[in-house]
């Protein structure tokens, strides 16, 4: 990194910082009011230390030295006062300002497409989240506290030094470039360093969230010996990054402090033969000496936290990127509105997409296709052949490159996302609960609904009665993705989430497919009902599925190559046939038993 680069980086990050300091701008004045007061008092101090020496022990008058011993006094009372006022109200910013870059960085990426999350693991992003803004914030209300009082300190001395003995601060100014040379050279390699360690880290918090999320599948395959060794290496990579930073910041802080004390004790050789030949007291070199040791322990503080910084700066670069990540669905500039009520129409017309990153891989090429308001669509087709994509373009996760679709003839390009989204309540086939309570997962779409509500979806959704077995009933925590609850159960909870949700259009990627043949019959009947009055467009792997759809669309290599219902279909399209005697045998196989349970 270049020194325009580096000094452009830093401006950005103090800007990027500023935003959010400037809401508690009278706590950052506050803050500033007691580090000068304490500093002030700690300067004032050293002219005390002159007046005890000179009036008090070598004056003899010992009323005067009980005088300034008690001045000393009051000025302490000061500097602690300051210092418990600057340390909470900088501790307190610290916090706050950790809070709401969390808040600021997780809205945003709330926002960003699923296309990021494809390109970007899960954990790194969590790291820059959580361990970034921590030790950011431990800058803010710890080491930039401690930098900004040792500036003010360092500034103040070398005025008081100054004032004391001219000669003397000469001799000492003459020292200062060379204990600043390490701070500025050394501090922009533990700076890049920095960034390095804390990328090696978030590679490591990746590869845990991966391998714990996973747990199941590590255990299955015996791949925990594997998995330790990956773990171990990464590991030592972090170690590797964070041994190459110690060692220059050791570097730095060893420099500082050598060349500072070294300083200090040539000063005081010249200070001392200055006092045997009479042209300057010893109040007055005591004061000095008090003066330089405040000034080189503020340098030293300042050596010492400026890997901090420099750590935090690289941290932070990391935040602004995710925070600053564009978004690739852009809101309409003046969007429009659905006539309520919404029937459901949907419409794909000449619609080519492909993935981004994939584009020479196009999953659709003009697709076209029509659902009535009302009309129960099934979409039947080998894998890969576009049919979650359908619903992923529908909820404009993705924009498509050419065509359009329409919902009651309005393009989704030019409705808000909010507004799109809420048109859908979507049952995917891998039932996604919420490391919360019965109650809040069935709530999830529609938040303001009361508990009668629920326990009327879960009713319909016959979820009902597995829920108050539980020890709390709806108030039971369900534990991290669900992991009390049956595939059968889970799926149970998300048909209820999406009865509670009453939205108009039903995407369902084979809600049933996770159940048994006696708890699909009990949910089968709750969503022909919910289906009744609502546009659904359900992806079929089942018999049953098809055989109630009002029309099929049998999709193969992202084209749609028939369509009509299963009679029509198993005699017109040798695709469907096959797709039918391959894929819907089960459904046919499992008739008998669901009528033996019932």
């Amino acid at each position: 990194m270049s020194s325009s680069n580096s000094e452009s980086s830093t401006r950005s990050i103090i800007r990027w910082i500023a935003q959010f300091l400037n809401p508690y701008r009278f706590h950052v004045l506050g803050a500033v009011f007691f580090l000068f007061l304490g500093s002030l008092s700690w300067l004032a101090l050293g002219q005390a230390v002159k007046l005890v020496v000179d009036e008090g022990f070598l004056s003899g008058n010992a009323n005067e030295l009980n005088k300034l011993v008690l001045v000393i006094l009051g000025i302490t009372v000061v500097s602690g006062f300051a210092t418990f006022c600057r340390f909470y109200l900088m501790s307190w910013l610290g916090e706050r300002v950790s809070a709401d870059i969390r808040m600021t960085v997780y809205h945003h990426l709330l926002k960003l497409s699923p296309s990021f999350y494809a390109k970007e693991r899960t954990g790194e992003v969590i790291s820059r989240f959580t361990a970034d803004t921590t030790l950011l914030q431990t800058v803010v209300g710890s080491s930039l506290s401690m930098a900004l009082r040792s500036g003010v300190s360092v500034i103040g001395g070398l005025v008081m030094m100054a004032f004391t003995s001219i000669t003397l601060t000469g001799l000492v100014l003459l020292a200062v470039p060379v204990v600043l040379v390490p701070i500025f050279v050394l501090g922009r390699k533990v700076r890049r360093l920095a960034r390095v360690s804390q990328d090696r880290v978030a590679d490591l918090g990746a590869h845990v969230d991966e391998t714990l999320h996973e747990i199941r599948t590590v255990q299955s395959y015996n791949h925990e010996e594997a998995d330790a060794h990956h773990f171990n290496g990464r590991v030592e990579s972090v170690m590797d990054a964070a041994k190459t930073r110690i060692r220059y910041r050791a570097t730095l802080m060893g420099s500082v402090v050598f060349l500072s004390i070294v300083a200090i004790v040539l000063v005081t050789w010249v200070g001392a033969l200055s006092v045997l030949e009479g042209s300057l007291t010893a109040g007055q070199l005591s004061a000095f000496m008090f003066y330089a040791l405040l000034v080189a322990g503020g340098v030293a503080t300042i050596g010492e936290v400026i890997g901090d910084i420099q750590r935090a700066a690289g941290a932070t670069e990391r935040l602004i990127e995710l925070s600053q990540m564009e978004q690739d669905i852009q809101e309409p500039e003046s969007p429009c509105q659905l006539t309520e009520p919404v029937s459901g129409a949907v419409r794909f017309d000449g619609v080519s997409f492909s993935y981004p990153g994939d584009e020479n891989l196009p999953v659709f090429h003009s697709l076209s296709f029509n659902v009535k308001a009302g009309e129960r669509i099934a979409l039947v087709g080998p894998s890969g052949a576009g049919k979650s994509t359908v619903f992923a373009l529908l909820q404009r996760f993705f924009d498509v490159q050419e065509g359009h679709i329409d919902i009651d003839g309005a393009s989704i390009s030019d409705l808000s996302i909010e507004t799109l989204r809420k048109q859908f309540a979507l049952v995917p086939q891998e039932s996604v609960i919420f490391a919360t309570t019965v109650l809040e997962n069935v709530r999830y779409g529609a938040p303001e609904a009361s508990e009668e509500a629920v326990v009327a979806a879960c009713k319909a959704a016959r979820a009902h009665d597995f829920i108050v077995e539980f020890p709390d009933g709806y108030h039971t925590e369900l534990g991290e993705r669900g992991v009390r609850l049956s595939g059968g159960q889970k799926q149970r909870i998300s048909i209820a989430r999406a009865i509670l949700a009453d939205r108009p259009i039903l995407l369902l990627d084979e809600a049933t497919s996770a159940l048994d043949a006696v708890s699909e019959h009990k949910v089968k009947s709750a969503l022909d009902e919910l289906m009744s009055h609502k546009t659904s467009i359900v992806i079929a792997h089942r018999l049953a599925t098809v055989v109630n759809a009002d029309k099929i669309l049998v999709m193969d290599k992202g084209q749609i190559v028939a369509t009509g219902t299963h009679d029509e279909l198993m005699g017109s399209s040798t695709l469907y046939r096959e797709f039918a005697a391959l894929q819907l045998v089960s459904a046919i196989e499992e008739t008998p038993a669901k009528i033996v349970g019932e």
